[in-house]
């Protein structure tokens, strides 16, 4: 019983992350119908970056919103430069190709500069793991689910509650007709980029203190994120969270019953069964286009 509360706090806590990377690509992909490939390595700067600045003397909470806004900036510029002009045509697959190279060269250029190896990120959090029910977790691990779920909330009533927000969801719903009306659909689609780096680098800092600040540490969890976006219906916020939840607690009953290599084997399996099953997504809906 111990092992099975083990196995589900840390499979929450994973998930949280994923499904805050998810958040990320529901965010883009509603506002521009495209999707930055390079997220893994914006949620890398999360972490790296934080660890940096702390290193050169920084305080903690400082460093993390100085490595926040650098992604956040890296979200909105990839946007410009990366997906923009290649995304002009409702077929075009441009940016997929491009925002794949620059993720190369991010990683490339973090390992060269940074190092190979992770480097561990203090925080109060990771001193002593707190005992629930025989299971044996830390605070910052608990952290996570919760940041989500603030997240999760400060998005929704964003959306609806902001003119900035309903500007978003116009956009997403029917471009042209939101650039009718007077918004500019492309500055929307940068900021949607830009927020989407923020949560990103965000949930980046803070799993860095579990699992050590790597270069290479965007990689994998960027595409399980996608992945969780698409299994979900990346159009469906809520969806995508409990996607992401469910799958970091299936990964770590499979890890903890079989083995950490049976995981991803097992884990990209099922999701892609699920998609086969479920083409439009676990939440997703079918879309109607009049001719």
């Amino acid at each position: 019983m111990e092992a099975i509360l083990q196995y589900l706090l840390t499979g929450i806590s994973v998930g949280s992350v994923y499904a805050m990377v998810a958040l990320g690509f529901y965010v883009m992909w509603s506002a521009a119908k495209a999707v930055n490939f390079t997220y893994g390595n914006v949620f890398m700067l999360g972490g790296v970056l934080t660890v940096v600045l702390v290193e050169l003397g920084m305080p903690l909470l400082v460093a993390a919103g100085g490595a926040i806004a650098i992604a956040t900036l890296t979200g909105a510029v990839i946007e410009r430069v990366f997906v923009r002009p290649f995304n002009r045509d409702a077929n075009a697959i441009g940016w997929m190709l491009t925002t794949i190279a620059v993720g190369i060269m991010m990683e490339s250029f973090a390992t060269a500069t940074y190092g190979p190896l992770g480097r561990p990120l203090d925080t109060p959090f990771m001193q002593e793991p707190l005992r629930i029910g025989g299971a044996g977790i830390y605070a910052q691990e608990l952290l996570i689910p919760v940041a989500l779920i603030v997240l999760t909330f400060g998005l929704e009533a964003f959306y609806r509650r902001t003119v900035l927000g309903r500007a978003l969801r116009a956009v997403a719903l029917n471009r042209t007709a939101a650039g009718l009306v007077g918004i500019d659909a492309d500055r929307i689609t940068l900021f949607a980029f830009g927020l989407a780096g923020g949560i990103g680098a965000l949930a980046g800092f803070l799993i860095a203190p579990v699992v050590q600040a790597s270069s290479t540490m965007g990689v994998v969890v960027g595409l399980k994120g996608f992945m969780v976006a698409i299994i979900a219906g990346i159009a469906n916020a809520k969806g995508v969270v409990v996607v992401g939840i469910l799958y970091g607690v299936l990964e770590r009953f499979i890890e903890g019953f079989l083995s950490s290599a049976a995981r991803d084997a097992i884990g990209f399996t099922i999701m892609i069964l699920a998609l086969l099953l479920f083409p439009q997504g676990l939440f997703g809906r079918k879309e109607v286009r009049k001719v």
